[in-house]
């Protein structure tokens, strides 16, 4: 049984470029957990990239290998995802502090790929030793690794299901071990929705999921965005064209219509380095090229 832990002397060479280390130790504090010490690689395949993996090591996490490492490196020369990446996971830390801070205690994470490197449980414990959570993905090789890294982990799940289906997630028996739909949810969408078509209504898709949650929930998102962005997202449509996963990049106004009507918590959407930066944060340099927007809502 092989023993993975973070490293910070494991990242890559370029992993620093265009970021700053202050965010990256702000990530680093929420990333030590017992939870997430061990992982049986000899049952998982570790020849072919997962998407799950890939964006663990751009977050400078160490559930990967060299095979997505290797796709990594080339998404990174055709557009700065480890900097997105990263931008994403610095807005799940603000938005899942925000939502305990306000009384959400429980949260349904929805393509969850694997939760490392600044999760959403080790975020909301920090605060909430009590809070609860289930990681949603319909990658096969994402859930049994998730599984393996929070096996014996008490209120948390994480359930194999396609987000395209509402009744999936929202019926199955683990999320309702541990959700109690009769309280608030915090609701994460994040980096998912972009891989979405206009054919599959993605607004009333997770409107589905918001008719099921109670008054006082929340939903965080994160969109890709062409906006001052133009360049690099054309770059990376392209790239993905040809995968099994093609992505659809969406405007301000269209991501904002992702919320239908829920109460947007300030700033509203906004460019995910502009949504309550800190100084020295991540995409602090160039706020307005962030490459997505993110935003919360809130159901009254």
């Amino acid at each position: 049984m092989a023993a993975w832990r973070f490293d910070a002397r494991r990242r890559s060479p370029d992993f620093f470029s265009d970021i700053h280390d202050r965010a990256f130790l702000i990530l680093l504090e929420t990333m030590q957990s017992p939870l997430l010490t061990e992982v049986r690689v000899s049952s998982i395949d570790t020849t072919r990239p997962t998407s799950a993996r890939i964006y663990d090591y751009m977050l400078g996490g160490t559930q990967n290998f060299e095979a997505d490492r290797a796709v990594a490196d080339r998404l990174n020369s055709v557009a700065p995802f480890r900097r997105m990446a990263l931008l994403n996971r610095e807005f799940l830390v603000k938005a899942v502090r925000v939502m305990v801070q306000s009384g959400v205690t429980q949260f349904l994470d929805i393509g969850s790929g694997i939760p490392t490197a600044g999760s959403v449980h080790e975020t909301a414990r920090a605060l909430d030793p009590a809070a609860r959570v289930v990681y949603v993905d319909n990658d096969p090789t994402a859930v049994e690794h998730s599984r393996q890294l929070l096996a014996g982990a008490d209120g948390i799940a994480v359930v194999e299901a396609d987000l395209t289906t509402p009744a999936s997630v929202l019926d199955h028996p683990e999320t309702n071990a541990v959700i109690d739909f009769d309280q608030p949810v915090g609701l994460l969408f994040l980096g998912v929705v972009q891989y979405l078509p206009e054919s599959l209504e993605p607004a009333t898709l997770i409107n589905r999921y918001l008719t099921a949650l109670a008054p006082g929930s929340q939903l965080a998102l994160t969109h890709f965005t062409a906006d001052n962005f133009e360049t690099e997202m054309a770059a990376a449509v392209e790239f993905f064209a040809s995968t099994a996963a093609p992505m659809f990049p969406r405007d301000r106004a269209a991501v904002t219509a992702l919320f239908g009507d829920l109460e947007l918590v300030d700033p509203g959407v906004v460019f995910t380095a502009r949504w309550r930066p800190e100084p020295d944060g991540v995409g602090a340099d160039d706020p307005d090229r962030s490459g997505h927007y993110a935003g919360i809502g809130r159901k009254v």
